[in-house]
């Protein structure tokens, strides 16, 4: 018997504390020069407070998305943490035990298989690639797939050393912590979903890395903006056109595409770039930026659950995620809207 995956339900956890832009390019050198909030559209981000890690920010989303699902804690058949963090007790980073662990045992779902993965801002997507992989073999009836994004710490130590506009932690000056979850689960292949294609392009693996700080707690990120930026937008169609045509469909049927959420100038040179490529299509561009900026894996579920909170998906409409991440990995996931436009999935 065939299978198909839908996401059943959605839950995100936004913390309280506010850091806006303002606030956080005010001490740099260059603060008159780098107008931040005009390019990125960022007004303001969340952050952690004392207290919060990884680890509290996913088991929140964990909760939230659970209360909306017709699956009790102890029905998960398989738990994924996708996070590029694993801070557990503040800004230190565990590798073992596997926070996939850690989390099932806090959410009472310790009958389900559980690992880690990580694939930078892509990971979360890349959990619903290998989630459905699971779900549509009839290996598990449903999938918990979560992220805790306590990733401001790169903020932080960046704007403590920027010294000019070619700095390569400027990217860094985007981002804000945020735990998202999303619950896959078993569904007729007709109302599944529809394409997953991620590809890496490792030639352009050294743009964006990531590290931890050896001298202040929490990380360092070195991006070349421009460069990963120019690669992003030539690779991206053809992956977009191999999923396209593996959900048999062509762009102008996609009613919704939400981007990786990096700035409104990135988003804005890749509507550009699509156009210039398929012709004019119609489709609406989902961004979140304002008020939670670039929160890494997580992106994408927190533009999905506010535009779904705000009335803005109907069900039938046809979504595709579209994933930019270092590496360089470009990923694409289209599906059909049905029972998240009713109750955030509480049917599927």
């Amino acid at each position: 018997m065939k299978y198909g995956s839908c996401i059943e339900s959605l839950g995100v956890c936004i913390p309280e504390q506010v850091l806006t832009t303002r606030d956080l390019v005010k001490g740099l050198a260059l603060a008159q020069r780098l107008k931040l909030e005009l390019m990125t559209g960022i007004r303001e981000r969340r952050v952690c407070s004392p207290g919060e890690d990884s680890l509290a920010l996913a088991e929140r989303a964990a909760l939230d998305c659970l209360s909306y699902s017709k699956y009790n804690r102890d029905q998960i058949d398989m738990l994924i943490y996708c996070g590029i963090t694993k801070y557990v007790g503040d800004l230190k980073h565990v590798y073992e035990p596997a926070i996939s662990f850690l989390l099932k045992k806090k959410l009472g779902c310790e009958g389900a298989m559980s690992f880690d993965l990580t694939n930078a801002c892509a990971g979360m997507l890349s959990g619903f690639h290998i989630a459905s992989d699971f779900i549509e073999r009839g290996v598990v009836e449903n999938c918990l797939v979560l992220s805790g994004e306590y990733i401001s710490s790169l903020s932080r130590n960046a704007a403590g050393h920027i010294q000019s506009t070619d700095d390569l932690q400027i990217a860094s000056l985007t981002l804000g912590d945020a735990g998202g979850a999303a619950l896959l689960c078993r569904t007729t292949p007709e109302k599944g979903i529809a394409a997953s294609k991620f590809v890496t392009f490792a030639d352009y693996s050294d743009l964006c890395i990531a590290f931890l700080s050896p001298k202040h707690s929490g990380g360092t990120m070195e991006t070349h903006m421009k460069e990963i930026h120019e690669a992003s937008l030539s690779c991206a169609p053809q992956v977009m056109e191999d999923a396209l045509a593996e959900a048999g469909m062509n762009l102008d049927q996609i009613d919704l595409i939400i981007p990786h959420q990096t700035s409104m100038h990135a988003i804005r040179a890749g509507h550009r770039q699509f156009t210039n490529h398929f012709g004019t299509f119609g489709s609406r561009v989902g961004i979140n930026l304002s008020r939670v900026g670039n929160t890494a894996s997580t992106s994408h579920i927190l533009a999905l659950h506010r535009l779904l909170q705000e009335g803005k998906i109907k069900r039938g409409e046809r979504i595709m995620l579209l994933s930019f991440a270092s590496g360089l990995v470009i990923g694409v996931i289209i599906f059909e809207i049905q029972g998240l436009a009713d109750a955030y999935g509480s049917n599927c």
